[in-house]
């Protein structure tokens, strides 16, 4: 316990040690609050999930771009100037990926695991939370939340319950087997630096691996069907089903990609970035797949490059539960009926690696401030960190599905500048200023 004007302050249990739990646990511990973080991995794992470590990136290692006229890239920036663990340990183990932020899968799991097991006012419990305890609760058990933890929380949301859709992940081949004679290194437009390798097809070759793709053998699934699946993450093989363009669009898009062999743009290419520091194994961007394992190795070898490729993990497909937030969250991700129980994470319907570390800090904070009798952390509609809370939270919001961070839910600039990238870097330029002031006038 801490004294607070002379009163014990209860420590705070943080269920679920993904990205979100870590970042508000953090949060709450650099501010002398004592914190309880239960986590069942390693005595019970998901489907999805391979490592011990806290923090686990179960899909990409991507956290997508860095540049500030991309709402993800002004995002990260409000992360790093309040002191977020995740960017600190993101940047600490980044890999080569052009203009965005990737980074060792491996490496910056075990960071962060280190980090978090060694502050001292962080106790950690491995077992499976069963029960929702009394006292301050920041439950952040992600999309994968246990069906024991599910029917508790259930139990507190009366008749708005959950909403499902399903998540999927891309396959990771080794660098050794692809085929460089087939292949060339270049980022597209040739922005930062060239760390993507590109796979380029001809329009027969295309055109026959569409076709083997949209008949492939998928693994069974109970209740999946293709409009269940969140847009951000589509199976490829739902995609191709769409349309025989709908790739060349998409994943396959060649624009931006000069084939260094001919000078020329190809009919269709797919790009392999870097999944871990030592450039060693490489994952199939946008390849998200539910094809049993010997269909991704017959279909996805038919890629040129990729024919001999060893693949040392394939792509799998999992069920991701959210809650219908608007009915059930405030802005500060609290439960309007039991305040005292906080949401962060994927399983408030925030979408994305970075979304979920933004939720786990805005509750770390607003926790910290209420226990500590400090102003709260209100976070406005102007910033992305603001801008996404009130999205979760707005009751006008009659279809509520996963949402990754984007321009169109933050306040939009009261003048007219032309130029949408313009406006962009504009908007994040407003952003920045005002978590600059608020961070030091709430002494971060």
């Amino acid at each position: 316990m801490i004294l607070c004007g002379g009163l014990e302050l209860d420590t705070v249990t943080v269920i679920g040690a993904g990205l979100a739990g870590c970042e508000a646990a953090w949060q709450l511990a650099k501010r002398g609050i004592n914190v309880r973080l239960i986590e069942m991995k390693p005595q019970k794992m998901t489907p999805a999930h391979v490592s011990q470590n806290f923090a686990e990136l179960v899909c990409s290692n991507s956290l997508r771009s860095d540049e500030l006229t991309n709402a993800v890239g002004l995002l990260k920036e409000e992360l790093r100037q309040l002191g977020s663990l995740i960017m600190d340990c993101a940047d600490a183990t980044k890999v080569a990926a052009g203009g965005a932020l990737a980074v060792d899968r491996e490496e910056f799991s075990r960071m962060i695991t280190e980090k978090i097991k060694s502050r001292p006012n962080i106790e950690i419990i491995s077992e499976e939370a069963e029960e929702i305890p009394d006292g301050e609760v920041i439950i952040a058990t992600g999309p994968l939340t246990s069906d024991t933890m599910a029917e508790r929380i259930s139990e507190k949301c009366a008749d708005t319950g959950f909403l499902n859709f399903y998540d999927a992940a891309a396959p990771i081949v080794t660098l050794e087997s692809i085929d460089m004679d087939s292949a060339f290194y270049a980022s597209r437009y040739d922005k930062g630096t060239a760390d993507y390798i590109n796979c380029p097809m001809t329009k027969e070759e295309y055109l026959a691996f569409w076709k083997e793709l949209c008949s492939a053998k998928e693994a069974h699934i109970h209740g999946f069907d293709d409009g269940g699946v969140f847009e951000g993450c589509m199976p490829v093989e739902v995609m191709a089903r769409r349309g025989e363009d709908t790739l060349r669009f998409g994943p396959l898009k060649p624009v931006g990609l000069i084939d260094p062999r001919n000078g020329k743009e190809n009919y269709a290419v797919v790009q392999l970035r870097r999944d871990n520091a030592k450039g060693t194994i490489y994952n199939i961007v946008g390849f998200q797949t539910h094809l049993t394992f010997s269909e991704q190795k017959r279909v996805f070898s038919m890629i040129p490059a990729l024919k001999n490729a060893e693949f040392i993990r394939y792509g799998v497909m999992h069920r991701n539960t959210y809650l219908d937030s608007p009915k059930l969250l405030d802005r500060y991700y609290r439960l309007k009926s039991e305040p005292r129980i906080s949401f962060a994470g994927q399983i408030t319907g925030v979408e994305g690696y970075v979304e979920s570390c933004a939720s786990g800090m805005t509750v770390g904070l607003e926790t910290a401030a209420r226990l500590l009798n400090r102003k709260p952390f209100d976070f406005p509609r102007e910033t992305a960190i603001g801008a996404l809370a009130r999205y979760i939270s707005d009751a006008s919001v009659r279809y509520f599905q996963p949402m990754n961070i984007n321009f169109g839910i933050i306040e939009p600039l009261d003048k007219r500048i032309k130029g949408k990238r313009n406006k962009n870097a504009e908007i994040s330029a407003r952003a920045l200023d005002i978590i600059k002031a608020y961070s030091t006038e709430v002494d971060i």
